[in-house]
């Protein structure tokens, strides 16, 4: 059978989709392959096909039962052999299908990579004709993927011993370090590499910054009503439980899916929202793998997720019939500090993992076993984070040193020690290796950061950081719908200096270290400084003493900070983790500032920021805002009001900045509505025209 009837016979489809067919045939060739297409790109035909036209029995490698179970009924009902291998099949049941195997009964098993754990099954696929390995959802087997899963590293040699069949590792998010590492595990053999374009034209992509949980309701809701069916993602369990309560109180259907639902409640949820049953499924991230629902208008990020690789997958879940589609990630970057903790959860430290098991050394029974939940060893072992704990037992299990079995009658699964005459200072263990992973997942929620704050073409930013730097603006994402993604280009002479007055500015307000610069400051604090702000933070701060303050007063705030965002975009600025962001100079950045490096940025524009045309930034002038800040000083007090009530220090810039003649041209500017507007504004408009007439 050719892969063309194939298609036709179980799948009535007359053509492939983009890239399918090339990635087809390269399979029927016998190579090893790995390929990358977008969600929604059709991954699975490029193995399923090949599969009916071998004469063996393809193993499909997957990492999620739900997963499995939708791809298998799927193909049943088309007519398609094909069957499952996991935790929810009885032994028994799990010899029969093997025995199925052997004589040739099934074209497509899917099988669970824990299953390779056991010698048994490995010794079971012997004499099984397997004709291809698929590896779905390959970024799973690397330390440097966002969805590493430990069970995955044991494919590599499971391929050995079944005899070495070819192998093609599938997945729809990897960079460039991600797809080496796949190649490098898997030990493909002169592979073929197809990496189809990541480009999602049919998705609308938009950031809106958010400050207060009413506002990510708020955000929230207008999206729902607007798109009707969807998912909304969340970081945590307790946050999926929140928001699906707010849901339903709204009165819409919506289902919760989380890590702490069983196998049997997870798969209900999963296809009570396939079945169209539920309108919203609110979710952690492991939902949505495989779904294959086509009418998904839009996904909204609660909460900003920990790489860009786990955003685009998560929001390619939207639009999968081409269609258009909504993906809105509410951005707060206090939401950042959970994404640290599952860092610090994800990557325990060499002295946290010793501790641990010293732990377990000292607890274990006359067989070396440990029957206790991973909350109670982490509570016996004195450690803070509770998800380092079962991070450190699967370091320990990697290294032979303990291994993890099912307790009869319990929930809990127990640790058994294998090695208990090595002592804890006796592990052997890959520090540097450790080190890097926590670096590089640190870097990956950077990389996250900094997309939240750019302000070029969302497409444009994510396909370069996959790779793709010839990328054009998608014209379809907030930024580009806003006019803000203008052209990358050098600097002429004039705007060269003045972005090095920027960064000169942004070095004052930092601290220079023996590894480069540590940052002091956000980047509001920074554009008042250098725009000359009398506000009282730059005042006690002692900010108007640097050299650099007022530097770039001529400037309108707006494009200062639309400058600031550019910088950031370009590399020559960062914004460091911790509990507040704040901003200093990257390596690059110190060199330009110096003059002893080129750079090109997507120059802001002039105007970026101003009120309407008519009104003119004259810059900042400290007497004329002394004189209005003493008036507003003078009325609080009359009014028996604290003195932002009755217009705050950023609205006193404004009126200084733009000078407004008129109510109507004052109503323009931020923090100036109507009813202040009709209450205090008059005695400002009279001073402005005073301090006027004085000049």
């Amino acid at each position: 059978m050719t892969p063309h009837e194939a298609l036709k016979r179980y799948f009535g489809f007359s053509c492939f989709l983009d890239g399918q067919e090339s990635v087809v045939q390269d399979i029927l060739t016998g190579r090893d392959g790995l390929v990358v297409m977008p969600t929604g790109g059709g991954k699975s035909l490029c193995y399923q096909l090949p599969a009916l036209c071998f004469g063996g029995v393809t193993l499909v490698i997957s990492p999620l039962i739900a997963l499995m179970k939708d791809q298998v009924d799927a193909l049943v009902a088309r007519g398609i052999p094909a069957t499952m291998i996991n935790s929810t099949v009885p032994w028994e049941e799990q010899r029969e299908r093997l025995d199925g195997m052997r004589e040739g009964r099934w074209k497509l098993v899917y099988v669970a990579p824990e299953r390779f754990r056991a010698e048994s099954f490995l010794n079971a696929l012997r004499g099984v004709n397997v004709s291809l390995f698929a590896v779905d959802e390959a970024h799973c087997l690397s330390q440097w993927g966002h969805d590493f899963r430990p069970d995955y590293l044991r494919l590599g040699k499971a391929l050995e011993k079944i005899g070495r069949p070819q192998c093609v590792a599938m997945t729809a998010t990897a960079t460039p370090i991600v797809r080496d590492d796949i190649i490098t595990v898997l030990n493909l053999r002169g592979p073929f590499e197809r990496v189809s374009g990541f480009s999602r034209p049919n998705l609308s992509l938009g950031i809106t910054p958010v400050e207060k949980a009413v506002q990510k309701d708020d955000r929230m809701r207008a999206v729902i009503a607007a798109h009707k069916t969807g998912i909304v993602y969340c970081a945590t369990r307790k946050k999926v439980e929140a928001v699906s309560e707010t849901l339903a109180s709204w009165g819409i259907k919506c289902v919760a899916y989380h890590g702490g639902l069983s196998d049997v409640e997870r798969s209900r949820v999963q296809d009570k929202f396939i079945q169209k049953k539920a309108d919203v499924a609110v979710a952690t991230n492991a939902f949505g793998m495989g779904i294959d629902r086509s009418d998904v208008r839009f996904v909204v990020h609660y909460e900003v997720p920990g790489s860009v690789e786990a955003y685009y997958q998560e929001a390619g879940r939207a639009g999968r019939d081409g269609e258009s589609a909504v993906c809105e990630l509410l951005f707060n970057y206090a939401d950042t500090r959970t994404q640290e903790f599952f860092i610090e959860g994800a990557n325990p430290t060499p002295t946290i993992i010793r501790g641990i098991y010293q732990y377990l050394l000292n607890q274990a029974d006359k067989d070396y076993e440990i029957h206790r939940t991973l909350d109670e060893i982490a509570e016996g072992a004195d450690v803070k984070n509770s998800m380092s704990v079962g991070s450190a037992i699967g370091v320990l299990a990697r290294g032979g040193y303990v291994e993890r079995f099912d307790v009869p009658g319990r929930r809990t699964r127990g640790t058994r020690l294998l090695k208990p005459d090595v002592l804890a200072r006796g592990l052997q263990l890959d520090e540097r290796a450790i080190e890097e992973k926590d670096r590089r997942d640190r870097d990956k929620l950077k990389a996250m950061v900094e997309m939240c704050y750019s302000r070029t073409c969302r497409q444009q930013w994510i396909l370069a950081y996959f790779g793709e730097d010839d990328a054009q603006t998608c014209g379809n994402c907030d930024v580009c719908r806003d006019g803000g993604a203008g052209e990358m280009r050098a600097p002429t002479e004039e705007e060269d200096m003045v972005v090095r007055k920027m960064l000169s500015g942004v070095a004052r307000m930092s601290r220079r270290t023996a590894d480069g610069w540590e940052g002091r400051y956000g980047r509001g604090r920074i554009v008042q400084m250098i725009s000359g702000s009398r506000s009282q933070e730059i005042l006690s701060a002692g900010l108007d003493k640097l050299s650099t303050y007022g530097l770039l007063k001529d400037r309108g705030t707006g494009y200062l900070n639309a400058l600031l965002r550019s910088l950031s975009e370009a590399g020559l600025v960062i914004t460091q983790p911790g509990e507040f962001p704040v901003v200093t100079l990257s390596p690059l950045g110190d060199k330009v500032m110096r003059g002893e490096k080129p750079y090109r940025l997507v120059w802001p524009d002039p105007e970026a920021g101003r009120p309407e045309v008519g009104l003119k930034d004259r810059g900042f002038d400290g007497g004329l805002y002394t004189m209005l800040r003493d008036l507003r000083s003078k009325i609080a007090k009359e009014e028996e009001v604290p003195p932002y009530v009755v217009f705050s220090n950023k609205t006193l810039e404004e009126l200084v900045r733009y000078q407004p003649a008129s109510r109507e041209e004052a109503l323009k500017l931020a923090g100036v509505g109507m009813v202040k507007a009709q209450r205090y504004l008059e005695p400002f408009l009279d001073a402005i025209k005073t301090w006027k007439r004085s000049r």
